[in-house]
């Protein structure tokens, strides 16, 4: 049950070549970044379009042309009203897919997630824990980090609002972590691909178990490298094939604009791989990106979330973290 001091709403619009990003928007956000400065329209169309040609090249049988099936995107954000405040503080954002069948004209729903933005996150990794580490000779995690999110989210994914307007719970996939090494299973699954597991459990494995979600790995057909899904329930079967793929070639497509040493690199990860940005044998799309503003912003929005959210509220908050429902 959600919060009764914790209210949501919901706001969505379409992520199309005209798309402009919202005052609200995390400017960190991966959709955010493509879609400024005097490329905007062009990086947005080739975004689409790596999308929609990863989609046809998964989804194979009856498509002999490759080209039945588009993507469209819905950039879905939620804000959080405490206290019947008069100001919604924008809170979690994710993508919501459909699924376009030109060959039966049919409109078929998605998956919500996607890629997940978090102000309160941004808050967590970049004020918080950098805070906490100053000056200090190791490295650690404070008391209750993550927590408060946690519970935003698990109360979100819980709420009247969220399933009344989604049929399934959220799939959020992000790329690994260049801090682990990853091994190769016998498990196979016919479109997530060959499954990895890791040698050992990160921060951000930890942060999203907070979440109430659990990770798997896969590497999906033609990819170069494994991607972390995290979910609720049973990945593999609570979901069609058409609805992993939807995720698949959205979020990898990001992943190779974004992670290219990684997810564009010109070889394939083996039965045992260690990512690493500073890899120097990768491909550049034709999509132009600022990375360097991207990892500054999101100190300075974590800062946000601190004065606006954070301090505002702190009293309400902390007794909700103690006691979420």
């Amino acid at each position: 049950m959600a919060h009764k001091e914790l209210q949501f709403s919901l706001s969505s619009i379409c992520l199309d070549e005209n798309y402009h990003p919202a005052e609200s928007t995390r400017a960190t956000t991966n959709f955010a970044n493509l879609a400024r400065g005097r490329h905007r329209q062009e990086n947005l169309r080739n975004t689409l379009q790596m999308i929609n040609n990863r989609f046809n090249s998964l989804a194979c049988w009856d498509n002999p042309q490759g080209d039945r099936y588009s993507v469209e995107l819905d950039i879905v954000s939620f804000g959080i009203d405490i206290e019947k405040d008069e100001h919604t503080f924008p809170s979690i954002e994710m993508l919501k897919t459909t699924i376009v069948d030109k060959k039966r004209n049919k409109r078929i729903e998605g998956i919500v997630g996607n890629n997940f933005s978090s102000y309160v996150r941004d808050y967590d990794f970049s004020v918080l824990l950098s805070e906490h580490n100053k000056g200090k000779d190791s490295f650690s995690v404070p008391d209750r980090f993550g927590d408060l999110h946690g519970n935003i989210f698990k109360s979100l994914v819980e709420s009247t609002l969220y399933n009344e307007k989604f049929s399934k719970p959220p799939v959020i996939c992000i790329s690994v972590s260049e801090n682990k090494t990853y091994h190769q299973t016998e498990n196979t699954h016919p479109i997530l691909g060959i499954e990895y597991q890791p040698t050992e459990s990160s921060l951000t494995e930890t942060y999203f178990k907070k979440m109430g979600v659990n990770v798997r790995y896969f590497m999906p057909a033609n990819s170069v490298a494994p991607l972390a899904f995290y979910f609720f329930g049973d990945l593999l079967n609570d979901y069609t094939h058409l609805e992993l793929i939807s995720t698949i070639s959205t979020m990898e497509t990001f992943q190779k604009i974004y992670r290219p040493e990684i997810y564009n690199a010109n070889a394939v990860a083996g039965k045992c791989y260690k990512p690493k940005l500073l890899h120097s044998d990768y491909s550049l799309t034709k999509i132009i990106y600022d990375r360097e503003e991207r990892s500054q912003l999101a100190s300075a929005q974590g800062k946000f979330t601190e004065e606006y959210f954070i301090k505002p509220y702190q009293a309400v908050l902390e007794k909700w973290v103690a006691c979420p429902s």
